[in-house]
C-alpha cells in the first residue's frame, strides 16, 4: 500500500505553459536539467521511464502516465523499476502548469510518500530539479553545477 505523506512545491517561471510542458516531457531537455531523460509518448496509460544519461539505458524510476493534458497538467506514477504497477511503493507526481500573463506558476505535488525520510528526500530532490528547470527556461542553460550534488 502506498504511503500517505505529500510534498508540494510551487515555483514561478518567466516562460509559457507550452515551453514548461515541453521541458517536462522532452527527453533531451530533461537530460539537460535533470540528469535523466524522461521517456514516454505521454499518453494516459503509457509507461514512462526516468533513464540515466550515461548511455547505460538504466531507468532509475518508472511509472505510468495517469493524466496528460498539454500544456496544463501531467500526472504520473513514480516507482522503483519493476514496481510501476504494484500498489506498494508507488507514489504519484502531478505537475500543474498555470499561465498568468507573461509568467507561469508550476505546482508539483508528490503524493503517497512512505515516511518522513522519503518526503525529505523528495523535498531536496524536487527543489534542486525545479531550480535547474527554471534556470534553463529563463536563461537558456541549466545551472553550472548539478544542484542535487551540493552537500
Amino acid at each position: 500500500m502506498a504511503g500517505t505523506l505529500t510534498f508540494v512545491y510551487v515555483t514561478y517561471l518567466g516562460s509559457t505553459p507550452g515551453k514548461v510542458w515541453h521541458a517536462l516531457t522532452d527527453a533531451g531537455l530533461t537530460a539537460a536539467y535533470w540528469g535523466h531523460s524522461n521517456v514516454s509518448d505521454w499518453r494516459p496509460g503509457s509507461r514512462w521511464e526516468h533513464r540515466r544519461t550515461d548511455g547505460s539505458g538504466i531507468a532509475d524510476v518508472e511509472g505510468v502516465v495517469v493524466e496528460s493534458t498539454p500544456p496544463t497538467r501531467l500526472v504520473t506514477t513514480w516507482a522503483e523499476p519493476g514496481k510501476a504497477t504494484a500498489d506498494d511503493g508507488v507514489s504519484t507526481v502531478s505537475f500543474g502548469i498555470e499561465p498568468y500573463e507573461e509568467i507561469v506558476r508550476l505546482t508539483l505535488t508528490h503524493e503517497g510518500l512512505a515516511d518522513e525520510a522519503e518526503r525529505a528526500a523528495a523535498a531536496q530532490g524536487w527543489s534542486a530539479v525545479l531550480a535547474n528547470l527554471k534556470t534553463l527556461l529563463e536563461t537558456g542553460r541549466p545551472l553550472p553545477r548539478e544542484p542535487w550534488t551540493m552537500p
